[in-house]
């Protein structure tokens, strides 16, 4: 049916209103005409409209009320108005119906909570992982946990800073609050509007293969360094009962060099494995940087005397740090000999250790040497990656130093930055936080 215009109601109007206008001056009684056509247009109106009230309020039916003329245009309006609304109802309800599904299917636990901590929705697989119960027919009641405060699911004062962090992209790992064996990986992010969503994962078997990984890596390196220990022992002697020039002394010399670099690979896979293993940094261990760069600068030296390199460190006499020594020796250790060895004769280099008002202690190497295409630049600390074999081999390169690099500054909650165009340098540069910062 056509919706109800002013032009409708005018014609309406017309043909109840003209017949009486007609009758009344025929009959020269128009005002009592009138008055009495209005009083009953009245009547009829309130009629309707006691019909609709009855039906609004007091009558269960889905059913609306009969009308004529002008009230079943409205009536008709509103069933069209019923229709629609039981149309985005099941819409609505399917759009739920499918979220929840989908939810359910998750391989993590999902919570919903307002930014007050009110928590909202949650699916089973959460209710399983902290232990909270909810209301089981239907997917969205939650009477049990519905307005609880999320910090009561695991009662920890670090998941209660964590959930005051505005960094989405930290994570952070609890044991599980009921299965202590359970270790569970929590992330936040947001979520509609004033709301946020909190992803459970549980990460036992991962962390578990991957501390495997590291007792067996560990375990393989420290079983290699003795028979190439004893390997070197005897080419050293066999060297020495050579004599220079001859084929034997050349094959053995090779031998050396090959034995030295694997000998150099197992140490540095042991130090990889030691660096993953460590847990947080160590507050209680002051590192005498401006003293270890000195160390580094006198070995950066002597690395590269043949080379004509100049070699410039810019150190703050007075900044140190908190951690364990040996790991920021590897740290910057690792991006100071890169340079030595990257860069072509009669290079340049400078160190810089320095504190930086807003951030934090910075510290960065930068070069002239060949400089990295931009491909290669997001690789650089994988392990074993290199982006010249050949050139790896001749520097004795392994390709895990800047993995070690990334996974100790990981421990600082920062990372290796790097800069470099091909044919100007490169430059690897990092901040460690204030907190970690000593003045002395």
């Amino acid at each position: 049916m056509k919706p109800f215009t002013a032009k409708h109601q005018a014609v309406a109007l017309s043909a109840f209103y003209l017949p009486v206008i007609i009758l009344g001056m025929f009959f020269n009684c128009l005002k009592e005409l009138l008055l009495l056509a209005f009083f009953g247009h009245i009547v009829w109106h309130y009629y309707y409209l006691y019909k609709l009230n009855n039906w609004l309020w007091f009558n269960k039916s889905t059913i609306l009320p009969k009308g004529q003329l002008d009230w079943q245009h409205a009536f008709n309006g509103l069933h069209n108005m019923q229709q629609r609304y039981r149309k985005r109802r099941n819409d609505l309800a399917s759009i739920i119906r499918r979220f929840s599904e989908g939810s359910e299917a998750l391989s993590d636990g999902v919570i919903v909570y307002a930014k007050n901590g009110g928590i909202v929705w949650s699916n089973r697989l959460a209710q399983f992982q902290l232990g909270f119960k909810r209301n089981d027919k239907s997917a969205f009641s939650r009477k049990e946990i519905y307005g609880e405060h999320i910090t009561s699911l695991v009662p920890n004062p670090e998941f209660v800073a964590f959930l005051k962090r505005d960094n989405p992209v930290e994570t952070l790992e609890l044991p599980s609050p009921i299965h202590a064996d359970q270790l569970l990986e929590f992330s936040v992010m947001p979520y509609a509007k004033h709301k946020r969503l909190l992803i459970v994962r549980d990460v036992t078997s991962y962390r578990a293969m991957d501390e495997m990984r590291r007792h067996f890596i560990a375990n393989v390196s420290h079983e290699l360094r003795t028979p190439l220990t004893v390997l070197q022992g005897y080419i050293e002697i066999m060297e020495m009962q050579l004599d220079e020039k001859s084929q034997q002394a050349k094959t053995l010399h090779i031998l050396d060099q090959q034995t030295s670099r694997m000998c150099a690979l197992v140490e540095q896979i042991m130090t990889l494995s030691k660096v993953e293993g460590a847990g947080s940094v160590d507050l209680d261990m002051i590192v005498n940087v401006p003293m270890l760069l000195k160390q580094i600068e006198n070995e950066a030296r002597e690395l590269g005397k043949n080379k004509g390199l100049t070699i410039e460190f810019d150190v703050n006499p007075k900044l140190r740090l908190l951690g364990d020594e040996m790991q920021i020796r590897s740290v910057m250790a690792n991006l100071v000999y890169n340079a030595v060895n990257y860069t072509p004769a009669n290079g340049s280099i400078k160190v810089v250790w320095c504190l930086s008002c807003k951030t934090g202690g910075h510290f960065s190497v930068v070069d002239n040497g060949d400089g990295i295409a931009a491909e290669h630049i997001p690789h650089l600390t994988e392990r074993f990656y290199r982006v010249d074999e050949s050139r790896s081999r001749d520097t004795g390169g392994s390709g895990l130093g800047l993995s070690i690099v990334k996974h100790t500054l990981s421990h600082y909650g920062c990372e290796l930055k790097i800069k470099s165009q091909l044919g100007e340098g490169s430059q690897f540069s990092f901040i460690i936080p204030t907190r970690y910062l000593v003045e002395k």
